[in-house]
């Protein structure tokens, strides 16, 4: 049983987004979205075929690794109904006052700009609310609009892991990109 003093994670607002701790009524959902193969193909961690319960396994987990400083890990919904569109989240790593940046957003919503508004949002949520020193993340080079998402944020490419991951038995390049304090708050200044 969860305690009610114990933390969750937080609730964030964009203009078109609530990004909100999952519920477990969200799980049939991400089993729909998650478990297309064209979101499974851009990430290293989620499987396809998609097990039907893994959605209320992954969702139970929330709570305890927030409240433990692991990771926070977010709804993407959209405004006004709170239609669930995609995930994101940051993976913690105490001893460096850093974090992983991670996303997906659904098929059905793909571009049209939500990765980047809640990856925005979550990026300051990660510097200015938690103060952490570095945000990282990474895609497969055979996801582009993933990188691009990264740039608009403002991180920055630092390199290229060649041939690091195999997925479905072909090897991916994974991109590497980061930010700094530092330079968030000045493309915040710049973009402003």
């Amino acid at each position: 049983m969860v305690s009610n003093d114990r933390p969750v994670p937080p609730t964030l607002e964009t203009d078109r987004l609530i990004l909100r701790p999952f519920l477990p009524t969200d799980a049939p959902d991400v089993y729909r979205l998650a478990g297309e193969r064209d979101i499974a193909a851009t990430t290293a961690n989620i499987p396809h075929p998609y097990p039907e319960e893994l959605a209320e396994r992954w969702i139970a987990t929330h709570v305890g690794n927030f409240a433990e400083g692991k990771a926070a890990n977010l709804a993407i919904t959209l405004r006004p109904d709170d239609r669930l569109c995609g995930a994101i989240g940051l993976v913690f790593n105490g001893e460096n006052n850093c974090a992983e940046l991670g996303y997906w957003i659904g098929k059905p919503d793909w571009g049209r700009g939500y990765c980047t508004e809640a990856a925005t949002e979550i990026v300051r949520y990660g510097f200015d609310d938690l103060h952490l020193h570095r945000i990282h993340s990474s895609h497969f080079a055979s996801n582009p609009a993933s990188g691009r998402v990264m740039q608009k944020i403002g991180m920055i490419r630092e390199g290229c892991l060649r041939q690091h991951i195999r997925k479905w038995g072909k090897w991916e390049d994974v991109v590497l990109y980061g930010i700094l304090r530092a330079e968030w708050q000045r493309w915040v200044m710049g973009n402003g």
